[in-house]
Protein backbone atom coordinates (compact mmCIF):
# COMPACT_ATOMS: atom_id res chain seq x y z
CA UNK A 1 0.00 0.00 0.00
CA UNK A 2 1.30 3.45 -0.92
CA UNK A 3 0.96 6.30 1.54
CA UNK A 4 -0.01 9.68 0.16
CA UNK A 5 -0.67 13.13 1.58
CA UNK A 6 -2.81 15.03 -0.92
CA UNK A 7 -2.29 18.75 -1.34
CA UNK A 8 -5.33 20.84 -2.23
CA UNK A 9 -5.85 24.19 -3.84
CA UNK A 10 -8.36 25.48 -1.30
CA UNK A 11 -9.55 28.18 -3.69
CA UNK A 12 -10.87 25.44 -5.97
CA UNK A 13 -12.75 23.79 -3.12
CA UNK A 14 -14.38 26.92 -1.72
CA UNK A 15 -16.84 27.22 -4.56
CA UNK A 16 -20.02 29.23 -4.22
CA UNK A 17 -22.91 27.79 -2.24
CA UNK A 18 -26.32 28.97 -1.14
CA UNK A 19 -25.70 27.38 2.26
CA UNK A 20 -23.39 28.21 5.12
CA UNK A 21 -20.93 25.45 5.92
CA UNK A 22 -20.78 23.56 9.20
CA UNK A 23 -18.19 21.03 10.43
CA UNK A 24 -19.10 17.42 9.79
CA UNK A 25 -18.23 16.67 13.43
CA UNK A 26 -21.45 18.54 14.36
CA UNK A 27 -23.38 15.49 13.15
CA UNK A 28 -21.85 13.68 16.12
CA UNK A 29 -22.83 16.53 18.45
CA UNK A 30 -26.35 16.61 16.99
CA UNK A 31 -26.78 12.92 17.73
CA UNK A 32 -25.50 13.38 21.29
CA UNK A 33 -27.64 16.45 22.04
CA UNK A 34 -28.73 19.18 19.66
CA UNK A 35 -28.80 21.66 22.51
CA UNK A 36 -25.00 21.48 22.73
CA UNK A 37 -24.86 23.06 19.26
CA UNK A 38 -27.21 25.80 20.42
CA UNK A 39 -25.21 26.53 23.57
CA UNK A 40 -21.77 26.55 21.95
CA UNK A 41 -22.37 27.95 18.49
CA UNK A 42 -25.66 29.84 18.76
CA UNK A 43 -25.41 31.22 22.31
CA UNK A 44 -21.57 31.30 22.08
CA UNK A 45 -21.02 29.88 25.55
CA UNK A 46 -17.33 29.23 26.08
CA UNK A 47 -16.16 26.17 27.98
CA UNK A 48 -12.81 24.45 28.01
CA UNK A 49 -12.10 21.09 26.38
CA UNK A 50 -12.52 17.93 28.42
CA UNK A 51 -9.65 15.60 29.27
CA UNK A 52 -11.00 13.17 26.67
CA UNK A 53 -10.96 15.89 24.00
CA UNK A 54 -7.39 16.88 24.85
CA UNK A 55 -6.29 13.25 24.80
CA UNK A 56 -7.98 12.73 21.45
CA UNK A 57 -6.25 15.76 19.95
CA UNK A 58 -2.89 14.55 21.21
CA UNK A 59 -3.39 11.04 19.84
CA UNK A 60 -4.54 12.39 16.47
CA UNK A 61 -1.39 14.52 16.25
CA UNK A 62 0.85 11.59 17.08
CA UNK A 63 -0.78 9.39 14.43
CA UNK A 64 -0.48 12.14 11.85
CA UNK A 65 3.22 12.69 12.64
CA UNK A 66 3.94 8.97 12.27
CA UNK A 67 2.03 8.84 8.99
CA UNK A 68 3.95 11.78 7.54
CA UNK A 69 7.24 9.92 8.08
CA UNK A 70 6.26 7.54 5.25
CA UNK A 71 3.85 9.62 3.19
CA UNK A 72 4.65 11.20 -0.16
CA UNK A 73 3.06 14.50 -1.09
CA UNK A 74 0.78 14.14 -4.07
CA UNK A 75 -2.38 15.62 -5.48
CA UNK A 76 -5.86 14.30 -4.88
CA UNK A 77 -6.26 13.66 -8.60
CA UNK A 78 -3.06 11.61 -8.70
CA UNK A 79 -4.19 9.53 -5.74
CA UNK A 80 -7.55 8.84 -7.34
CA UNK A 81 -5.93 7.77 -10.59
CA UNK A 82 -3.30 5.58 -8.89
CA UNK A 83 -5.93 3.89 -6.74
CA UNK A 84 -7.58 2.44 -9.85
CA UNK A 85 -4.73 -0.08 -10.06
CA UNK A 86 -3.08 0.00 -6.61
CA UNK A 87 -4.01 0.51 -2.97
CA UNK A 88 -3.54 4.01 -1.59
CA UNK A 89 -3.82 5.36 1.94
CA UNK A 90 -4.08 8.90 3.26
CA UNK A 91 -4.78 10.57 6.60
CA UNK A 92 -6.36 13.89 7.58
CA UNK A 93 -7.87 14.35 4.13
CA UNK A 94 -9.85 17.55 3.76
CA UNK A 95 -13.31 17.21 2.21
CA UNK A 96 -15.75 19.97 1.47
CA UNK A 97 -19.16 19.94 -0.18
CA UNK A 98 -20.74 23.14 -1.40
CA UNK A 99 -23.83 21.17 -2.36
CA UNK A 100 -24.53 20.09 1.21
CA UNK A 101 -22.70 22.85 3.09
CA UNK A 102 -20.39 20.57 5.10
CA UNK A 103 -16.64 20.29 5.51
CA UNK A 104 -14.08 18.49 7.62
CA UNK A 105 -11.05 16.19 7.82
CA UNK A 106 -11.34 12.44 7.27
CA UNK A 107 -9.08 10.66 9.76
CA UNK A 108 -8.02 8.03 7.25
CA UNK A 109 -9.09 6.81 3.83
CA UNK A 110 -8.16 3.65 1.98
CA UNK A 111 -8.46 3.81 -1.79
CA UNK A 112 -8.47 0.50 -3.65
CA UNK A 113 -9.46 -0.50 -7.18
CA UNK A 114 -12.77 -1.78 -5.77
CA UNK A 115 -13.75 0.68 -3.04
CA UNK A 116 -13.08 3.66 -0.82
CA UNK A 117 -12.99 3.00 2.93
CA UNK A 118 -13.65 6.10 5.02
CA UNK A 119 -12.33 5.67 8.58
CA UNK A 120 -13.09 7.76 11.64
CA UNK A 121 -11.03 7.05 14.76
CA UNK A 122 -12.93 6.97 18.06
CA UNK A 123 -12.09 6.01 21.65
CA UNK A 124 -13.46 2.67 22.72
CA UNK A 125 -15.22 0.03 20.65
CA UNK A 126 -18.86 1.09 20.67
CA UNK A 127 -20.59 2.39 17.56
CA UNK A 128 -23.01 5.06 18.76
CA UNK A 129 -25.59 6.38 16.32
CA UNK A 130 -24.03 9.84 16.63
CA UNK A 131 -20.54 8.63 15.66
CA UNK A 132 -22.03 6.64 12.79
CA UNK A 133 -23.76 9.80 11.58
CA UNK A 134 -20.44 11.63 11.61
CA UNK A 135 -18.60 9.09 9.46
CA UNK A 136 -21.57 8.98 7.10
CA UNK A 137 -21.20 12.76 6.78
CA UNK A 138 -17.60 12.29 5.66
CA UNK A 139 -18.78 9.74 3.11
CA UNK A 140 -21.38 12.18 1.78
CA UNK A 141 -18.86 14.98 1.34
CA UNK A 142 -16.32 12.62 -0.23
CA UNK A 143 -18.85 11.26 -2.71
CA UNK A 144 -19.78 14.79 -3.71
CA UNK A 145 -16.10 15.54 -4.29
CA UNK A 146 -15.43 12.68 -6.70
CA UNK A 147 -16.82 11.34 -9.95
CA UNK A 148 -16.32 7.63 -9.43
CA UNK A 149 -18.60 4.59 -9.28
CA UNK A 150 -16.56 2.61 -6.76
CA UNK A 151 -18.45 1.79 -3.60
CA UNK A 152 -17.87 3.74 -0.39
CA UNK A 153 -17.64 2.02 2.99
CA UNK A 154 -18.01 3.89 6.28
CA UNK A 155 -15.88 2.56 9.16
CA UNK A 156 -15.18 3.28 12.82
CA UNK A 157 -11.83 2.28 14.29
CA UNK A 158 -10.61 2.13 17.85
CA UNK A 159 -8.20 5.04 18.14
CA UNK A 160 -4.54 4.05 18.26
CA UNK A 161 -5.19 0.51 16.99
CA UNK A 162 -5.98 -1.34 13.78
CA UNK A 163 -9.31 -2.53 15.17
CA UNK A 164 -12.16 -1.54 12.87
CA UNK A 165 -15.10 -2.36 15.14
CA UNK A 166 -17.90 -1.18 12.85
CA UNK A 167 -18.31 -0.88 9.07
CA UNK A 168 -21.22 -0.48 6.63
CA UNK A 169 -21.66 0.42 2.96
CA UNK A 170 -22.68 3.98 2.17
CA UNK A 171 -25.60 2.97 0.00
CA UNK A 172 -28.49 4.98 -1.41
CA UNK A 173 -30.70 4.52 1.64
CA UNK A 174 -27.98 5.69 4.01
CA UNK A 175 -27.05 8.55 1.69
CA UNK A 176 -30.62 9.87 1.65
CA UNK A 177 -30.91 9.62 5.43
CA UNK A 178 -27.60 11.48 5.84
CA UNK A 179 -28.73 14.24 3.49
CA UNK A 180 -31.90 14.70 5.55
CA UNK A 181 -29.85 14.85 8.75
CA UNK A 182 -27.49 17.43 7.26
CA UNK A 183 -30.46 19.49 6.11
CA UNK A 184 -31.93 19.34 9.62
CA UNK A 185 -28.75 20.80 11.10
CA UNK A 186 -28.90 23.61 8.52
CA UNK A 187 -32.52 24.28 9.47
CA UNK A 188 -31.53 24.41 13.15
CA UNK A 189 -28.74 26.88 12.44
CA UNK A 190 -31.05 29.02 10.32
CA UNK A 191 -33.71 29.12 13.03
CA UNK A 192 -36.28 27.16 11.02
CA UNK A 193 -36.55 24.39 13.62
CA UNK A 194 -36.13 24.14 17.39
CA UNK A 195 -33.11 22.51 19.00
CA UNK A 196 -34.21 19.35 20.81
CA UNK A 197 -32.30 18.54 24.02
CA UNK A 198 -31.51 14.96 24.99
CA UNK A 199 -33.67 13.17 27.52
CA UNK A 200 -30.82 10.91 28.59
CA UNK A 201 -29.57 11.93 32.07
CA UNK A 202 -26.28 10.09 31.49
CA UNK A 203 -25.51 12.43 28.62
CA UNK A 204 -26.39 15.46 30.72
CA UNK A 205 -24.18 14.24 33.56
CA UNK A 206 -21.13 14.00 31.32
CA UNK A 207 -21.82 17.11 29.21
CA UNK A 208 -19.34 19.97 29.55
CA UNK A 209 -22.20 22.44 29.12
CA UNK A 210 -24.44 21.10 31.89
CA UNK A 211 -23.89 24.03 34.27
CA UNK A 212 -24.97 26.43 31.52
CA UNK A 213 -27.98 24.46 30.28
CA UNK A 214 -31.46 25.51 31.35
CA UNK A 215 -33.20 22.41 29.97
CA UNK A 216 -30.86 19.67 31.23
CA UNK A 217 -32.21 16.40 32.54
CA UNK A 218 -32.63 16.04 36.27
CA UNK A 219 -29.85 13.94 37.80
Amino acid sequence: MKYGKPSFDQSKLNISSDKNYFPISWLNTQGFCEYCIKLEYHDEIKVGPTKAMLKGTSEHSALEAKFLEEAEETTFEEMMESSKTAEMLSREMWVESAKYGIRGYIDEIWMTPEEFVIIDDKPGQRAYSSTINQVYGYCLAFKDLINDERRIVASLRERGTDNIFWAAPFDTRVENATIELVNRVHRLLEGEEEFIPTKNPNKCRSCRFNIHCDVKCQF
